[in-house]
């Protein structure tokens, strides 16, 4: 296609699909703060994929793949999750296209389908989280209609002789690989 979109078809995720699906899963560390363990992050982030995969045929859980060109160009995986005023809503828990498709539509596509699961299943909200840091994904996340609802703060209670940071932690000096 001339206007930067390529052809792709959104399905449900098949157990042939897991190894491009894992592969992908790293880009999720972007735009996690500094202060968190690099390794740490990585391993949760794997934890979460392939929680999400292994859980994807289970009542109120699906993984969605984006296949351009024969292959896996991402993947959205949502669930349901009880908001504290009991609402239950859809929960995007991770999306993520590789970085030679970015731009291109996949990921508004990803988001769409994410959204027919939650309207097909009677759910009247679709959540998520991302970085603070990354930039890039809350704007994506404007764009298509969604606005922040929560924000979570977090600072480090220093132990022994551990020293303070020289500057706060902010957008600035956190982590952002997008």
């Amino acid at each position: 296609m001339s206007d930067g979109q390529v052809s792709v078809v959104i399905r449900p995720y098949r157990d042939v699909d897991r190894d491009a699906v894992v592969a992908l899963a790293s880009r999720l560390a972007e735009g996690v703060a500094a202060w968190r363990d690099a390794s740490v992050v990585a391993d949760a982030v794997h934890g979460w994929v392939t929680d999400s995969l292994e859980q994807s045929s289970s009542d109120g859980h699906g993984v969605l793949v984006a296949i351009g060109d024969g292959s896996v160009a991402g993947f959205v995986a949502v669930t349901t999750r009880r908001h504290f005023t009991g609402q239950v809503d859809a929960y995007i828990g991770e999306l993520v296209v590789s970085t030679e498709v970015e731009g291109t539509g996949i990921g508004r596509a990803l988001v769409n389908a994410a959204e027919a699961w939650a309207r097909d299943r009677g759910l009247q909200r679709i959540t998520l989280e991302t970085g603070a840091a990354n930039t890039r994904a809350r704007g994506f996340y404007r764009a298509l209609g969604y606005a922040e609802e929560e924000i979570r703060l977090s600072k480090p209670i220093l132990i022994g002789d551990q020293s303070m940071p020289d500057r706060p932690l902010t957008g600035e000096n956190m982590v952002n690989a997008s």
